[in-house]
């Protein structure tokens, strides 16, 4: 059965189409999700999160904890700012994609995927033993309430007294918001500027309301999972699952800037990532615009000029921002010209540019 977030009944008020997604009942649309779409690119909209994991690590070296157990630099993080990292397995494949927010010198917030969070809890359990650290699980006990769009910086504004304007990109701060306690962060996963609101779970629907009304003359709508995946994916975005998992590394996926070699000590997967990082990936994750109308989705083959399978769509959807279908996929080598999506046995042209898709205007 699935499991339900704190605002599962604002969510049925509000008449939205209910999924399972990892194991959770979770709002995919409350009317047109090219609406809800199109609202955070050009005003706002406000997410549930609260499927999310907070994982706690403190202790005097809960820093080279994360910096074992994870492959970016933890213990060099700043009071009040957050990285993107990763956690992988020996052989270097990825079982997460991660948050890590340093909320004071001992302790620490990683935040993990829904699906993934109970696994990575157990990881970093088992990886932190050998130091001075606890690792605790607090995802019962948080809410995740998240505002983006260019309006967002206003709506947030009316509720609460943090220095919003000075909160950098990749940071988080203690405030009260709408008269409860909160961690805002900065952080994002539509491609526009936005915050996100940690909050008590029973402060989760008051937390919403007020933003729902704050947002009102903003033209702020609520967006479920389906505008959160179009977004994500013109902001060229990996998904766990589909841009990554345990079958890759963080090199296959572009991304292997986040592995800090350079830390000091040992890390878990080091061995096997080493070896990799001057090496050219035998197959990289681009980006596919199609020529035509049909939208290439997960798990279709991509295929060269004579028909052979050269690499497989991670992510498909329509593009309200391009006014026609991308997707991301893993090709082969360097092939960049004459590739087609085959879908269901026809072969669809597209072009190979660089990610993301979509930029926002500064």
């Amino acid at each position: 059965m699935s499991r339900s977030t704190p605002l599962r009944g604002v969510h049925e008020t509000l008449g939205a189409t209910l999924t399972d997604f990892a194991g959770w009942l979770m709002p995919l649309r409350y009317g047109s999700e090219s609406t809800e779409h199109n609202a955070v690119r050009q005003a706002a909209g406000l997410f549930d999160l609260s499927h999310m994991g907070e994982i706690f690590v403190t202790g005097p070296q809960a820093g080279e904890a994360l910096d074992y157990a994870l492959v970016g630099h933890l213990s060099a993080l700043e009071p009040g700012r957050a990285r993107y990292t990763m956690i992988v397995d020996p052989s270097g494949g990825v079982l997460d994609d991660l948050i890590v927010y340093r909320l004071a010198d001992e302790e620490f917030m990683v935040v993990a995927n829904a699906s993934n969070y109970p696994r990575v809890a157990a990881e970093l359990t088992e990886r932190a033993k050998a130091f001075d650290a606890a690792v605790e699980d607090r995802s019962e006990q948080y809410a995740l309430v998240a505002v983006q769009g260019p309006h967002s910086r206003a709506i947030l504004g009316e509720l609460t007294d943090a220095d919003l304007d000075g909160l950098k990109y990749y940071a988080g701060l203690p405030a009260t918001v709408a008269g409860r306690e909160a961690l805002v962060a900065r952080t994002g996963y539509t491609g526009e500027d936005g915050f996100e609101l940690f909050v008590a779970a029973d402060d989760a629907e008051p937390l919403w309301a007020a933003l729902t009304e704050a947002g009102e003359p903003y033209g702020l709508l609520p967006a479920g999972l389906s505008a959160r995946d179009t977004l994500r994916l013109e902001a060229g975005m990996p998904l766990y699952g589909n841009e990554l998992s345990a079958d890759l590394t963080p090199f296959d996926a572009g991304l292997g800037r986040v592995v800090r070699f350079d830390k000091p000590g040992d890390f878990v997967g080091r061995a096997a990532l080493e070896p990799l990082k001057d090496v050219p990936p035998s197959r990289r994750l681009v980006g596919l615009v199609a020529t035509g109308r049909r939208v290439p989705r997960h798990g279709y083959p991509v295929v060269s000029a004579d028909g052979a399978v050269v690499g497989e769509v991670t992510s498909g959807a329509p593009s309200q921002s391009l006014g026609r279908p991308i997707a991301m996929a893993y090709v082969d080598g360097d092939l960049s010209t004459g590739l087609a999506v085959d879908i269901r046995g026809s072969r669809e042209p597209v072009d190979v540019v660089e990610l993301p898709f979509y930029r926002r205007k500064k």
